[in-house]
Protein backbone atom coordinates (compact mmCIF):
# COMPACT_ATOMS: atom_id res chain seq x y z
CA UNK A 1 0.00 0.00 0.00
CA UNK A 2 0.99 3.14 -0.51
CA UNK A 3 2.56 5.69 2.47
CA UNK A 4 0.78 8.34 3.94
CA UNK A 5 3.76 11.29 3.95
CA UNK A 6 4.17 14.66 5.33
CA UNK A 7 7.34 16.66 4.13
CA UNK A 8 9.85 19.09 5.45
CA UNK A 9 6.45 20.87 7.40
CA UNK A 10 8.35 23.72 9.41
CA UNK A 11 7.70 23.90 13.11
CA UNK A 12 9.17 26.90 15.55
CA UNK A 13 11.19 25.71 18.55
CA UNK A 14 8.29 26.02 20.67
CA UNK A 15 6.22 23.88 18.49
CA UNK A 16 4.63 26.66 16.00
CA UNK A 17 3.47 25.56 12.23
CA UNK A 18 2.21 28.90 11.46
CA UNK A 19 1.98 32.36 13.28
CA UNK A 20 -1.15 34.46 14.26
CA UNK A 21 -3.36 35.71 12.62
CA UNK A 22 -3.56 34.08 8.95
CA UNK A 23 -4.95 36.67 6.06
CA UNK A 24 -4.69 37.43 2.67
CA UNK A 25 -1.61 39.49 3.24
CA UNK A 26 -0.10 37.14 6.34
CA UNK A 27 -0.55 33.47 4.57
CA UNK A 28 1.19 32.47 7.51
CA UNK A 29 0.29 34.91 10.25
CA UNK A 30 3.04 37.19 12.34
CA UNK A 31 5.38 34.24 11.77
CA UNK A 32 5.76 36.15 8.23
CA UNK A 33 8.30 33.61 6.32
CA UNK A 34 10.85 32.89 9.04
CA UNK A 35 9.78 29.30 9.29
CA UNK A 36 10.31 28.68 5.51
CA UNK A 37 13.48 30.56 5.07
CA UNK A 38 15.79 28.18 5.28
CA UNK A 39 14.51 26.46 2.04
CA UNK A 40 14.99 29.63 0.26
CA UNK A 41 18.49 29.67 0.08
CA UNK A 42 18.74 26.38 -1.08
CA UNK A 43 19.67 25.40 -4.70
CA UNK A 44 16.94 23.04 -5.21
CA UNK A 45 14.44 26.07 -4.55
CA UNK A 46 16.60 28.40 -6.80
CA UNK A 47 15.91 25.77 -9.38
CA UNK A 48 12.23 25.88 -8.77
CA UNK A 49 11.83 29.55 -9.34
CA UNK A 50 14.40 29.20 -12.39
CA UNK A 51 17.12 31.19 -10.66
CA UNK A 52 20.89 30.40 -10.33
CA UNK A 53 22.53 29.49 -7.55
CA UNK A 54 21.59 28.42 -4.09
CA UNK A 55 23.33 26.31 -1.43
CA UNK A 56 23.77 22.09 -1.13
CA UNK A 57 23.62 20.12 1.70
CA UNK A 58 21.09 18.36 4.07
CA UNK A 59 18.20 21.25 3.61
CA UNK A 60 18.53 20.89 -0.15
CA UNK A 61 18.39 16.98 0.21
CA UNK A 62 15.54 17.04 2.27
CA UNK A 63 13.79 19.38 -0.42
CA UNK A 64 14.29 17.33 -3.15
CA UNK A 65 12.41 14.64 -1.97
CA UNK A 66 9.38 16.76 -2.51
CA UNK A 67 8.20 15.57 -5.54
CA UNK A 68 9.23 11.82 -5.65
CA UNK A 69 7.17 8.83 -5.48
CA UNK A 70 3.73 11.21 -4.62
CA UNK A 71 0.90 10.39 -6.75
CA UNK A 72 -1.96 13.14 -4.71
CA UNK A 73 -1.79 15.25 -2.25
CA UNK A 74 -4.31 16.26 0.74
CA UNK A 75 -4.11 19.68 2.43
CA UNK A 76 -6.63 21.27 4.74
CA UNK A 77 -8.64 24.59 4.00
CA UNK A 78 -6.02 26.40 5.65
CA UNK A 79 -3.31 26.01 3.43
CA UNK A 80 -5.62 26.48 0.48
CA UNK A 81 -6.75 30.35 0.91
CA UNK A 82 -7.21 32.84 3.38
CA UNK A 83 -10.16 32.10 5.91
CA UNK A 84 -13.33 32.83 3.95
CA UNK A 85 -12.34 31.83 0.90
CA UNK A 86 -14.75 29.59 0.11
CA UNK A 87 -17.41 32.44 0.23
CA UNK A 88 -15.18 34.06 -2.79
CA UNK A 89 -16.03 31.42 -5.97
CA UNK A 90 -12.59 32.84 -8.09
CA UNK A 91 -10.63 31.48 -5.42
CA UNK A 92 -8.15 28.95 -7.00
CA UNK A 93 -5.24 28.88 -4.37
CA UNK A 94 -2.51 30.61 -3.17
CA UNK A 95 -0.32 29.73 -6.07
CA UNK A 96 -1.39 31.26 -9.48
CA UNK A 97 -2.29 29.05 -12.72
CA UNK A 98 0.12 26.38 -12.10
CA UNK A 99 0.26 25.26 -8.61
CA UNK A 100 3.77 22.91 -7.20
CA UNK A 101 1.74 20.18 -6.62
CA UNK A 102 0.90 18.54 -10.12
CA UNK A 103 -0.94 15.91 -8.80
CA UNK A 104 -5.11 15.30 -7.71
CA UNK A 105 -5.06 17.57 -4.58
CA UNK A 106 -7.95 17.27 -2.42
CA UNK A 107 -8.42 19.89 0.28
CA UNK A 108 -10.70 19.24 3.22
CA UNK A 109 -13.51 21.39 3.88
CA UNK A 110 -16.91 21.95 5.11
CA UNK A 111 -17.72 23.88 1.88
CA UNK A 112 -17.19 21.74 -1.06
CA UNK A 113 -17.79 23.48 -4.50
CA UNK A 114 -16.72 21.80 -8.06
CA UNK A 115 -12.87 20.44 -8.46
CA UNK A 116 -10.57 22.78 -10.41
CA UNK A 117 -8.62 21.90 -12.93
CA UNK A 118 -4.94 23.61 -13.41
CA UNK A 119 -1.87 24.22 -15.33
CA UNK A 120 0.53 21.13 -14.86
CA UNK A 121 -1.25 18.40 -13.43
CA UNK A 122 -3.23 20.10 -10.62
CA UNK A 123 -6.68 19.21 -9.75
CA UNK A 124 -8.08 20.59 -6.95
CA UNK A 125 -10.96 18.44 -5.32
CA UNK A 126 -12.56 19.73 -2.67
CA UNK A 127 -14.21 17.32 -0.37
CA UNK A 128 -15.87 17.04 3.04
CA UNK A 129 -14.30 14.11 4.60
CA UNK A 130 -13.02 12.78 7.97
CA UNK A 131 -9.00 11.80 7.23
CA UNK A 132 -9.49 8.13 6.58
CA UNK A 133 -11.96 9.06 3.84
CA UNK A 134 -10.10 11.38 2.22
CA UNK A 135 -6.69 9.09 2.68
CA UNK A 136 -8.78 6.53 1.11
CA UNK A 137 -9.97 8.92 -1.74
CA UNK A 138 -6.26 10.25 -2.51
CA UNK A 139 -4.90 6.76 -2.33
CA UNK A 140 -6.84 5.93 -5.26
CA UNK A 141 -6.49 8.74 -7.10
CA UNK A 142 -2.34 8.12 -6.64
CA UNK A 143 -2.61 4.93 -8.70
CA UNK A 144 -0.08 2.85 -6.08
CA UNK A 145 2.06 6.46 -5.18
CA UNK A 146 2.28 7.69 -1.70
CA UNK A 147 0.03 10.41 -0.35
CA UNK A 148 1.26 13.56 0.58
CA UNK A 149 -0.25 15.43 3.72
CA UNK A 150 0.81 18.74 2.93
CA UNK A 151 -0.40 20.81 5.95
CA UNK A 152 -1.38 23.00 7.69
CA UNK A 153 -0.96 22.07 11.72
CA UNK A 154 -4.64 21.27 12.26
CA UNK A 155 -5.35 19.04 9.29
CA UNK A 156 -1.47 17.02 9.89
CA UNK A 157 -2.63 17.15 13.85
CA UNK A 158 -5.75 15.18 13.12
CA UNK A 159 -4.04 12.73 10.70
CA UNK A 160 -1.53 11.49 13.46
CA UNK A 161 -4.39 11.55 16.02
CA UNK A 162 -5.88 8.63 13.80
CA UNK A 163 -2.56 7.01 13.38
CA UNK A 164 -2.43 7.63 9.46
CA UNK A 165 0.79 9.25 8.60
CA UNK A 166 3.72 6.06 7.52
CA UNK A 167 6.42 8.83 7.54
CA UNK A 168 6.76 12.48 8.45
CA UNK A 169 9.98 14.81 8.17
CA UNK A 170 9.58 18.09 10.70
CA UNK A 171 12.14 20.90 10.30
CA UNK A 172 12.27 22.75 13.52
CA UNK A 173 13.38 25.85 12.93
CA UNK A 174 15.85 27.80 15.12
CA UNK A 175 12.98 30.83 16.05
CA UNK A 176 10.57 31.36 18.75
CA UNK A 177 7.00 32.36 17.72
CA UNK A 178 5.39 32.34 21.50
CA UNK A 179 1.82 32.04 19.74
CA UNK A 180 0.09 30.64 16.57
CA UNK A 181 -0.81 26.70 15.57
CA UNK A 182 1.06 24.49 17.78
CA UNK A 183 1.64 20.79 16.03
CA UNK A 184 2.43 18.47 19.28
CA UNK A 185 -0.93 19.34 21.41
CA UNK A 186 -2.97 16.39 22.44
CA UNK A 187 -0.41 14.07 20.74
CA UNK A 188 1.19 12.96 24.03
CA UNK A 189 3.34 9.42 23.32
CA UNK A 190 3.14 9.80 19.59
CA UNK A 191 7.22 8.70 19.64
CA UNK A 192 6.06 5.56 20.91
CA UNK A 193 4.96 3.92 17.21
CA UNK A 194 7.57 5.80 15.17
CA UNK A 195 11.60 5.22 14.86
CA UNK A 196 12.95 8.51 15.28
CA UNK A 197 16.19 10.62 13.62
CA UNK A 198 16.92 13.87 14.25
CA UNK A 199 20.16 15.28 11.45
CA UNK A 200 21.35 18.90 12.53
CA UNK A 201 22.19 22.04 9.15
CA UNK A 202 24.73 24.23 9.77
CA UNK A 203 22.03 26.95 9.97
CA UNK A 204 20.58 25.68 12.94
CA UNK A 205 18.09 24.09 11.62
CA UNK A 206 17.46 20.38 12.69
CA UNK A 207 15.38 17.91 10.27
CA UNK A 208 13.83 15.36 12.24
CA UNK A 209 12.31 12.46 10.29
CA UNK A 210 9.61 10.13 11.86
CA UNK A 211 8.89 6.11 10.13
CA UNK A 212 6.07 4.24 11.93
CA UNK A 213 7.51 1.13 13.10
CA UNK A 214 5.60 -1.73 11.33
CA UNK A 215 6.27 0.51 7.49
Amino acid sequence: MSLARVQFFSISLDGFGTGDVQSLEAPFGHAGERLHEWMFVTRSWHERVGEPGGTGGIDDAFLRLHDRGIGAEIMGAGKFGPPGWHENPEWQGWWGPNPPFHTPTFVLTHHPRPSIEMEGGTTFHFIDASPAEALEAAREAAGGQDVRLGGGVTMIRDFLAAGLVDHMHIAVVPILLGRGKRLWDGLEGLEKDYAIEATSSPNGVTHVTFTRSAV
